[in-house]
């Protein structure tokens, strides 16, 4: 009987599929998915398997479809969930470019980017700090990005992207203040992969150099292994694929 669950949201995204499939066959853990839409590749078909997935299909990331992912969530208690991944994210679409001078910023796309990258990450923190909060520690991570960073700020542009990964830093930074008071075993990370070869970071690949262009694989074994070596001390950390410290 396992005796803890991780849970991964957006799921179907090349990390979140990279992750779990770490997790089902290394861990003896419970994992649970949640995502707009899972493809049969993100459940490993291996005698290997050590984990039990459930997944939780939601329409979209709007705050109804949070609330009754949450409702499912809440029949899946065996065990506590000592892991939190929210994957969910936008850098471009067909609508949305990242913008290089201030003539290319356009409020919907601000709105749209924003909404994703800050919004939605931080519904999933005030929803689920009910359901995680007691005796068990809980390392809850949220993908950010070094662009986020306003002291790092040097080439300017990507203005939306950039906003919106700094406001996320920030609620991650303030929620991690109020929970050290209220909910001690939850740690929050904000976390910047790298230049990941998904296709979130496909069209600006280009000038990436081939030895920091990382596979989700690579990623994702990277992650857990800072997840389990980053203490429980009621702060928020900023932390790069290598572990290291990432000046907000």
């Amino acid at each position: 009987m396992t005796t803890e669950q991780t849970l991964i949201i957006g799921a179907n995204s090349d990390i979140g599929k990279a992750i779990a499939a770490q997790i089902q066959t290394s861990e003896n853990t419970d994992l649970i998915l949640i995502s707009r839409g899972l493809a049969n590749s993100n459940l490993v078909a291996s005698e290997t398997i050590k984990a039990k997935v459930t997944t939780i299909t939601v329409a979209n990331y709007q705050p109804e479809s949070i609330e009754k992912a949450i409702e499912q969530l809440v029949q899946y208690n065996h065990a506590p969930i000592t892991r939190v991944f929210v994957c969910n994210g936008i850098l471009h679409s067909q609508n949305i470019k990242p913008e290089k001078r201030l003539e290319d910023f356009d409020a919907q796309a601000f709105i749209d980017v924003i909404t994703s990258n800050s919004l939605t990450p931080m519904l999933w923190i005030q929803k689920l700090t009910p359901l995680l909060t007691g005796k068990s520690p809980c390392k809850f991570v949220l993908f950010s990005a070094r662009v986020g960073s306003i002291s790092d700020n040097r080439l300017g542009g990507w203005y939306s992207y950039r906003a919106s990964k700094a406001a996320l830093n920030m609620m991650v930074k303030t929620a991690a203040i109020e929970l050290a008071r209220r909910a001690k075993n939850i740690k929050l990370i904000a976390f910047h992969p790298g230049t990941t070869d998904t296709p979130l970071s496909k069209p600006f690949q280009k000038n990436v150099p081939a030895n920091k262009l990382f596979t989700a694989e690579f990623v994702a074994k990277q992650l857990l292994a800072i997840v389990e070596e980053t203490p429980l001390d009621q702060t928020a950390s900023y932390l790069d694929w290598q572990g290291d410290t990432i000046n907000w």
